[in-house]
């Protein structure tokens, strides 16, 4: 038998155990964009509560429109327009058209509760096109109708009722929220 000693090269098994340096970059890398992110959303979430307690606030400012009224002039055409704001305690009188007191009258709201006898609101005592009158949840209570008449100037004394025909009347309506 021949037996030659030949000696075969065989490759070595034992490869190197570390990581890569570019895994190790990569690993890094991927750490600081989740960092980032972290400290992106929790700043947009900051953001966003401040934005919303901001609106809140002024939610709560706004003046809330509970009651309207568009009084019709006798050809059944918008004359005013009438809001209650209960916070402020105000009715909101808007002229839209171009009828004005003259110098010896005034113009009087009155409420009207149905058959009972009008009660007055208050006198419009300015030429300007939006102004206020101040009222009591009371003044309006149960009233289904808003009307205005033409007075002499300062509008009728306490007690008495309006002269009429109405200059302006509409419904007093109860608006959604």
């Amino acid at each position: 038998m021949n037996t030659e000693n030949t000696s075969v090269s065989r490759p070595s098994t034992n490869p190197s155990r570390g990581v890569s340096g570019w895994w190790r970059a990569l690993a890094i890398l991927l750490m600081i964009v989740l960092l980032l992110a972290w400290a992106a959303s929790a700043s947009m979430m900051t953001q966003l509560q401040a934005q919303i307690g901001h609106l809140q606030t002024r939610l709560i400012d706004i003046p809330q429109v509970r009651h309207v009224a568009v009084l019709l002039d006798d050809k059944q055409k918008p004359a005013m327009l009438v809001t209650h704001n209960p916070k402020e305690g105000m009715l909101l009188v808007q002229r839209l058209n171009e009828v004005r007191e003259g110098r010896e009258d005034s113009m009087q709201v009155w409420a009207i509760r149905g058959e009972q006898a009008p009660r007055s609101l208050g006198v419009i005592e300015s030429k300007y096109q939006t102004l206020q009158l101040p009222v009591t949840d009371a003044d309006l209570l149960d009233m289904t109708e808003i009307a205005i008449s033409a007075e002499n100037k300062g509008g009728v004394p306490a007690g008495a009722g309006p002269s009429l025909p109405w200059l302006f009347k509409g419904w007093w309506v109860v608006k959604s929220i």
